[in-house]
């Protein structure tokens, strides 16, 4: 009975990441306007993760060691906590200039 479940949910997932990958690609054939505006955003996420991984430190702690993890991925693990701070902060911007700028109106 478990691996019935399993396969369906193997199968659901498949058909899920399918539909979420193919849709948006017909979508963007069709208005290519959008397209532009995706590739302006994943540019900005990659430009936002190149300055992480640059401010990230390599330093392997006694916790990592034991961990197992080499420098590479020590350096990954602290780009995403930094991309992590910047995406808060820039979150947490966004929403007071939103509310001051409707307060002003």
């Amino acid at each position: 009975m478990l691996d019935i479940g399993l396969y369906t949910l193997y199968a659901l997932l498949f058909i899920a990441v399918a539909t979420a990958i193919i849709f948006p690609i017909i979508n963007s054939l069709s208005n290519p306007s959008g397209l532009l505006k995706s590739a302006i955003g994943i540019g900005v996420i990659l430009v936002l993760f190149g300055i992480s991984y640059a401010l990230s430190d390599s330093e392997l702690t006694r916790g990592a060691i034991a961990a197992g993890l080499s420098e590479s991925s020590v350096k990954l693990v602290g780009a995403g906590l930094i991309m992590l701070y910047i995406v808060f902060i820039l979150a947490v911007l966004a929403l007071v200039y939103s509310e001051i700028s409707k307060a002003l109106k």
